[in-house]
């Protein structure tokens, strides 16, 4: 019995022993060696394409553009200090002039047409400056740069006989401040 065991141990010990050596051979790597082939099967070396430019130095970055600062009025209706819709496309385009320079001042003069009585056109005028600041604020420009003046119907720009010299004196005009 002693030896049946013995047996039996070596046998297991026997197989233990090759049974680690051939996971050890299976985990070792080997390279394959490189396929050699004919010269004349081989597809022809690609040409050797010429080596792209260094990018070119940056260009210096073009000068601010200087704001223009000589603006169109801003137009009213009879009696009104509601901005016209075609009137934003100016403002607008004031508001860009404007960020441009953010520490420029300007004032807002407010202007009405003869119609109606003095201390009404005055306010109306002073409305109308207030309008054109409102949507001048809502687009960025800083209020503190905008002064506010209303002259009513004393500086016209046309007569005020006419309807068409009415309409002109009903406006806002943005003034650089110095």
């Amino acid at each position: 019995m002693k030896i049946s065991k013995i047996s039996y141990l070596l046998t297991a010990m026997a197989l233990s022993a090759a049974t680690m050596q051939s996971c050890k051979a299976k985990k070792a790597v080997t390279k394959p060696a490189p396929a050699t082939t004919p010269a004349a099967t081989t597809a022809p070396a690609p040409e050797k394409q010429p080596e792209p430019a260094p990018p070119a130095q940056p260009e210096p970055a073009p000068a601010p553009a200087k704001p223009d600062f000589n603006f169109s009025n801003i137009q009213f209706e009879f009696n009104s200090a509601v901005l016209k819709t075609s009137s934003y496309q100016i403002l607008d385009k004031i508001a860009a002039e404007m960020k441009k320079d953010q520490a420029a001042r300007f004032v807002l003069n407010g202007n009405s047409s003869a119609e109606g009585t003095v201390e009404h056109n005055m306010s109306l005028s002073v409305d109308r400056a207030n309008s054109v600041k409102s949507y001048l604020v809502n687009a960025g420009i800083n209020g503190d740069n905008l002064n506010v003046k209303g002259y009513g119907e004393s500086k016209p720009l046309a007569p005020n006989t006419t309807e068409e010299g009415r309409e002109l004196n009903r406006r806002v005009e943005v003034k650089l401040t110095k």
